[in-house]
């Protein structure tokens, strides 16, 4: 919390207002989970208004043994979630929750005459509560969802998904030349090649010629994101038909490319 503090008095010498903090669960790049709690409470010293992104993770709550990591959300003045993202929905749809939405009508509240109508004060119109005017209707798509699989269907297929990360990551963490860079709250691995006696320019390297070789396969698709400078590969499981089967396929190919990867970086250093 020192920094979060650190910078909101740095603002107040400089003759700023902090207005807002915005807490994720569940960074996209490495599922990284603020301590929205503690947050919190520092936003309602401060009367800043907290957002908390769970665009990715919040999703998980879903997942009865998984409520905990919306802990302290409840003391937020917004929540927003991307079904879209992990929640078997077709892009675009995110979910915002308010517990101060007057706050938001005021702010964007601009109505001209052309849209005045006797029944505006009756209804809640979703052009108040953004800068967007026109919009599609994009929760028919989550609503199908659920209606099809349930919540205990979305659970379970959740629970699956984050099961199949946490083995994953278990290969990784009992293979000596790989480790793994970021804890594994949800269904996505941070990991990378590392063999010893390597250096890490060579490493980022072989990482990067990884992953180019599993995606050029057509059986697995990875992606990356750099940690502390250095270039990571990330296994995300999202897709409902994914099973054990093709994670241990990627798994595969990804020991496979290391070994074609390492030579040719051996290669490289001979000439």
């Amino acid at each position: 919390m020192d920094p979060l503090e650190a910078a909101v008095r740095a603002d107040r010498e400089l003759g700023y207002l902090p207005l807002a903090t915005v807490a994720t669960v569940g960074t996209t790049s490495t599922t990284s989970i603020d301590p929205v709690p503690a947050i919190a409470a520092l936003c309602a010293r401060e009367s800043m208004w907290l957002h908390v992104d769970g665009s990715y993770g919040g999703v998980a709550a879903v997942v009865p043994e998984m409520r905990h990591v919306l802990a302290g959300v409840e003391l937020a003045d917004s929540l927003v979630v991307n079904p879209h993202k992990w929640l078997f929905t077709p892009i675009d749809l995110s979910a915002m929750f308010t517990r101060r939405p007057d706050v938001l009508k005021r702010a964007f509240t601009l109505v001209p005459e052309y849209l005045v109508t006797r029944e505006q004060s009756d209804v809640v119109n979703l052009m108040d509560y953004g800068v967007q005017l026109g919009r599609r209707f994009r929760a028919l798509k989550l609503w199908m969802v659920i209606r099809a699989f349930g919540a205990h269907g979305l659970a379970a297929r959740l629970r699956q998904q984050m099961a199949m990360a946490q083995e994953f990551a278990s290969w990784v963490d009992e293979e000596p030349d790989w480790e793994r860079v970021a804890p594994v709250p949800f269904s996505l691995v941070c990991f990378r090649y590392a063999p010893a006696g390597t250096s890490e320019v060579d490493r980022d390297a072989m990482n990067a010629a990884i992953l180019e070789r599993v995606n050029a396969s057509g059986s697995a698709y990875l992606s990356h994101t750099k940690l502390n400078g250095r270039f990571v590969l990330r296994l995300a499981i999202g897709n409902m038909r994914t099973e054990p089967r093709h994670v241990a396929n990627a798994w595969r190919l990804l020991r496979d490319m290391s070994l074609s990867a390492r030579g040719a970086t051996a290669t490289r250093d001979l000439l």
